[in-house]
């Protein structure tokens, strides 16, 4: 397949490398992205994955279909735990991301935490014997998500998730809520911050997870 060819496809998926703009088949695009090995697909293949499953066009199933060497699906398999890695990175939720990561294998798995890593201490990321630069993919990912209209937020953000956000702010002061969502996310605390977590914000969680109260908030808001 001609490169030429898929820049037009992956244009459509929010990756315009020339400008290009159609309605392409996003699964195929995303398997030729993977079978190019060529660093620039790569590297933007993250975005056009969120791009792509955001509008309900990605199938895993679908995508994987389209290639036939073991090399590809190996590659495919590294490239998808390299974009979940990347957008927990970024703290960027999406509402199909849990769902993916429960068809990564084991040892895709293991590479994903591999891959954070990385990009946490900002280091290269290695798809089996290429080299792809962490930074370059935050800005690549950054770049070209901010060029759309509405702005990375409303790709990134459901009405719910920013519901939970005000509820959260009404219920912990700034630095409960952060403590919050860190521990949620499985980030590291420091020790002041578990003594913290532990002795404010936990008492806090335990009245919240409280179901008679949960039922009792609820008639008063009938």
């Amino acid at each position: 397949m001609k490169n030429g060819n898929l820049l037009k496809r992956v244009a459509a998926l929010g990756f315009p490398l020339f400008g290009a703009e159609e309605e392409q088949n996003a699964n195929l695009a995303l398997a030729d992205m993977v079978k190019s090995r060529d660093l620039r697909f790569w590297e933007g293949f993250p975005l056009v994955l969120a791009n792509s499953a955001e509008k309900g066009l990605f199938d895993y199933g679908k995508t994987a279909g389209f290639l036939k060497n073991s090399f590809d699906k190996l590659h495919l398999g590294l490239l998808l735990a390299l974009s979940l890695a990347l957008y927990r990175d970024l703290n960027l939720k999406f509402t199909w991301a849990d769902g993916l990561y429960k068809l990564l294998s084991f040892e895709e798995k293991k590479q994903y935490e591999v891959y954070l890593k990385a990009l946490r201490e900002n280091q290269d990321l290695h798809v089996q014997s290429r080299v792809v630069s962490g930074q370059r993919l935050k800005n690549t990912f950054h770049n070209y998500s901010s060029r759309k209209e509405a702005g990375l937020k409303e790709l990134l953000y459901t009405k719910e998730e920013i519901g939970l956000e005000y509820a959260l702010s009404q219920v912990f002061s700034p630095k409960q809520k952060d403590l919050f969502l860190k521990k949620l996310r499985n980030e590291k605390l420091t020790k002041t911050d578990k003594e913290y977590f532990s002795r404010v914000v936990k008492k806090k969680v335990l009245a919240l997870a409280n179901s008679e109260l949960h039922r009792l908030s609820q008639k008063l808001l009938e």
